[in-house]
């Protein structure tokens, strides 16, 4: 993945989230994709912060859109590996975080949600 296609990525990603459109974000997801997050863990009871599948995945942003309906975005950097994308954005309340992704054949195979402590 080059920056352009990172960033093209990262700015797709970002109106996704801030209109709370997962079809058009779930879209950029493979079927068994993996992510993980501290939010997982706290609203998936007994997940260990793990959420296997796009269905599951699916579950779980619409229940913390749910929980958090002003949730909103701004990018302040993204970064381009080999095969990963690393966005570095600032969320509604002001907390920073880190989203990593890896993709395989063009789609998220497997997502960290980090945060600063």
């Amino acid at each position: 993945m080059d920056n352009h296609e990172a960033i093209a990525f990262a700015d797709k990603w970002l109106v996704d989230w801030n209109n709370h459109d997962l079809d058009s974000l779930l879209a950029h997801f493979a079927e068994d994709v993996t992510f993980s997050s501290p939010v997982a863990a706290r609203m998936i009871p007994g997940s260990g912060g793990v959420v296997s599948g796009k269905a599951a995945l699916r579950d779980y942003w619409t229940t913390a859109l749910a929980r958090m309906p002003d949730l909103r975005f701004e990018i302040l950097a993204t970064y381009a590996g080999i095969d990963t994308v690393v966005i570095n954005f600032r969320n509604q309340n002001g907390g920073l975080v880190n989203e990593v992704l890896t993709f395989r054949d063009g789609l998220v195979v497997r997502g960290h949600g980090t945060y600063l402590t």
